[in-house]
């Protein structure tokens, strides 16, 4: 059996058949859906019902549940960062940061079932904390810096900065408190712009 990562991707060097691509893909957008709504103790056959492959497949990929939802995270977490540039290149500097924004804390807001995993002290989720930093943080840094090049924002806020404070406004519960508090931040980066 060749050897895998964590994500479920083959060893580095080897090809994935693009039928294979199809059930990890499939299994992953699964995974996520029945996480959000169940939490991450669902159970396997609701993931491998929705993704439309057999458990044999999803153990192939995914030998623990903690490799599943650290690939999950992985996922998530890669489309949120890549949506950056994305729309860095169709809007404005200060109107792409503040999309971006909220595309970002409704992917936070999302994985609140995946939180008690993460936090769990399972050695299996050590590496997410960096890996999530590892992402977003260029990520965010180039919106930042296109935004104060464009003479949007202020030049003095970090990615670190604005990261600690969309912690302490995002409401799961409450998106529509979320996009308000999201507004107010971001009126307060054009302040002394």
């Amino acid at each position: 059996m060749p050897e895998r990562s964590t994500t479920g991707e083959p060893a580095p060097g080897r090809r994935m058949r693009p039928d294979v691509r199809r059930s990890l893909d499939a299994l992953l957008t699964a995974a996520a859906e029945v996480f959000e709504a169940e939490g991450v103790d669902a159970p396997v056959r609701r993931i491998t019902a929705k993704a439309g492959v057999g458990a044999g497949t999803l153990y192939r990929h995914f030998p623990q549940r903690s490799d599943l939802i650290t690939a999950v995270f992985r996922n998530e977490v890669d489309a949120c960062a890549a949506a950056a540039p994305a729309l860095a290149a169709r809007y404005e500097p200060v109107e792409a940061l503040e999309r971006w924004l909220h595309r970002f804390t409704r992917f936070i807001a999302a994985k609140q079932g995946l939180k008690a995993a993460l936090h769990s002290g399972d050695c299996a989720y050590e590496s997410l904390p960096g890996y999530f930093r590892e992402r977003f943080v260029p990520a965010l840094t180039r919106l930042l810096d296109a935004a104060a090049a464009a003479g949007g924002i202020r030049s003095d806020v970090t990615p670190d900065d604005l990261l600690q404070a969309l912690s302490s406004i995002i409401d799961p519960d409450d998106p529509e408190y979320t996009r308000r508090m999201i507004g107010l931040l971001v009126d307060g980066l054009r302040y002394r712009a």
